[in-house]
């Protein structure tokens, strides 16, 4: 197959039209089109289902984009393997993470890889869950952490470790101590992440459930927001997983506690490359550290902050 054919059905694939392909590739329609009609020929089969408003990859289409962009990640491997590149002296890897893992937990672990590895760099970007996912199908990513509520598909998952949903709170407040229910949450400034994260749908459906009405005082898609919100505000409090704060809560003498809800319960926290990655020399270095520091930090957390 032609180059200029898989540069520009993968030019469609990401921008989800014609259109906004030709403006990318600064491409007419008409030639892009031409060539995306060549590539369905050679392999017999079409590779997008048409819509009004752009096209998206079907079955076919999804099977070779997979192909397509594996055998270019092979590609940079080998050159640069040639290049010496592959050596942990000389290594960039790009992280990619769900919101609450780039509050403290990665910065601090990689701070602490690059202490034994200073030579390996790293491009850390967070989205959300679907964003996250679809950079390592992308090939965007070599690494991902987040916290996950299903298996992705194109993801390899490395490691899993249990990642309930738990209340944050500073120290004085009057919850940090005794027992905890969603029903006595109503009397404190709740700050909650926005609706559509997998962590608000989770407390959200706990609080139907258990015939709970919570409105929130302060909402937010940043974890910082809200860490930060109840850092200054008085009897505040925010969900959270004790990932999010694995190093920092120490730091800020924070409490956190268990509310003991099932649906809470049901995120893990996920080590994730792309399916069928080769990984470097560093990579896997940095697989091993990050498992290891995260099994480890992670039962030292439940046990010293009484977490049951």
């Amino acid at each position: 197959m032609h180059s200029t054919e898989i540069r520009y059905f993968l030019a469609v694939a990401d921008t989800g039209s014609l259109t906004a392909a030709s403006q990318q590739l600064f491409v007419a329609v008409s030639a892009i089109s031409r060539q995306i009609q060549r590539l369905e020929a050679r392999v017999g089969a079409p590779l997008f289902e048409r819509h009004a408003r752009g096209m998206v990859l079907n079955d076919a289409g999804q099977i070779l984009e997979n192909h397509v962009r594996r055998t270019m990640r092979d590609m940079e491997y080998a050159v640069a393997e040639i290049q010496g590149l592959r050596a942990v002296r000389r290594t960039l890897i790009r992280v990619a993470c769900t919101d609450g893992m780039a509050f403290d937990l990665l910065p601090t672990l990689l701070t602490r890889f690059r202490a034994q590895n200073p030579a390996v760099s790293f491009h850390l970007q967070a989205g959300s869950a679907m964003e996250v996912a679809e950079m390592l199908r992308r090939g965007e990513a070599e690494v991902a952490l987040q916290l996950s509520l299903a298996p992705e598909r194109g993801v390899e998952v490395i490691s899993t470790q249990p990642a309930p949903v738990l209340l944050l709170m500073r120290p004085d407040h009057p919850l940090a101590e005794g027992p905890v229910d969603l029903a006595g949450l109503h009397t404190y400034p709740l700050a909650l992440p926005e609706p559509g994260t997998t962590i608000r749908q989770l407390f959200d459906l706990s609080c139907r459930m258990s015939g709970t009405f919570l409105e929130p005082a302060f909402s937010c898609n940043n974890f910082s927001g809200l860490y930060h919100f109840v850092l200054h505000t008085p009897q505040a409090l925010t969900i959270c997983s004790h990932f999010t704060l694995l190093f920092r809560a120490r730091q800020d003498g924070m409490r956190l506690r268990n509310l003991n809800v099932s649906q809470l319960s049901q995120r893990t926290l996920q080590l994730q490359t792309p399916a069928g990655l080769r990984p470097s020399a560093a990579l896997k270095l940095l697989l091993a550290f990050l498992q290891e520091e995260i099994e480890r930090e992670g039962a030292a957390f439940w046990r010293d902050f009484g977490l049951a």
